[in-house]
């Protein structure tokens, strides 16, 4: 058994470990390396389209995770209140959402964000009431934080959930017993108590808005996120810059996710 994890853990991480390697290459071939440099990851860093594509990735990525993490707490506490067949139903639908494939939810969201905008600019034409032309809903960073943040809020309702539902409810139930409205109760001490959870629930959901490419490419616009910006790059072939943009979103993924990580043992040992 140690041999065959040995083995899944050097399949899955040997290309990665690769493409690491070969971003310090001085050479042109990113398949050769050719003597040590970091000039690929100033190449990168100074590429306006590398630049442009790595603020909107961090634009629809924090603008997401905070509106995942806010969002996904208030359902998470709402949802810790219900009991019979409607949380059931929830849960499932929870679950559900986490599962689906991202072509599906991209293709979802593109399908329905189109139906509704087909719907609303009409009526805004009919009711603009200034001359001229009036304003047309599309694609763009707010359909790109919408579709994010309703598939991260299922994360962060799971993790924020799990923390509810170790709390001590003690705590709350005395906080009642002396006279505390139910916003101080939660200000005082659910909010402190669960703050970890909604933490890890942010830098996760930051993570995969991040990274994501498939929902992305539906339903984005004209605008081009980092991973949108290589997929079509390395349709032109794949070059020593690539490397070092995937290493350098490797390593961020890492930081956040080891964050996250310690927001969440933190959590178990509180």
């Amino acid at each position: 058994m140690r041999i065959y994890a040995a083995a899944v853990y050097l399949f899955l991480y040997i290309p990665i470990g690769i493409i690491a390697l070969f971003s310090f290459s001085a050479g042109r071939n990113a398949s050769e390396f050719a003597g040590f440099s970091l000039k690929w990851y100033g190449i990168a860093l100074h590429n306006p389209f590398v630049v442009e594509a790595l603020r909107t990735s961090f634009t629809v990525a924090a603008s997401s995770a905070i509106l995942a993490a806010v969002f996904g707490t208030m359902a998470a506490l709402a949802l810790q209140g219900m009991t019979g067949r409607i949380k059931v139903l929830f849960d499932a639908l929870i679950y559900i959402a986490v599962m689906i494939p991202g072509i599906v939810i991209g293709i979802s969201t593109l399908i329905a964000i189109v139906t509704v905008f087909g719907w609303l600019n009409p009526l805004i034409a009919a009711v603009w009431p200034w001359d001229g032309p009036a304003p047309q809903l599309a694609m763009g960073l707010g359909s790109l934080i919408a579709a994010h943040t309703l598939f991260n809020m299922a994360l962060v309702i799971i993790i924020v959930r799990a923390r509810i539902a170790g709390m001590d409810r003690s705590f709350t139930e005395a906080s009642a017993d002396l006279y505390a409205t139910p916003f101080g109760t939660f200000r005082q001490i659910t909010l402190p108590l669960i703050l970890p959870g909604i933490l890890a629930g942010f830098l996760l959901s930051f993570t995969f808005s991040f990274d994501d490419f498939i929902i992305a490419f539906f339903v984005a616009g004209a605008n081009t996120t980092l991973p949108i910006y290589v997929f079509s790059s390395i349709r032109r072939g794949v070059t020593p810059e690539i490397n070092a943009i995937g290493t350098m979103v490797l390593t961020l993924s890492l930081i956040l996710l080891v964050t996250a990580q310690g927001f969440l043992q933190r959590k178990r040992k509180g």
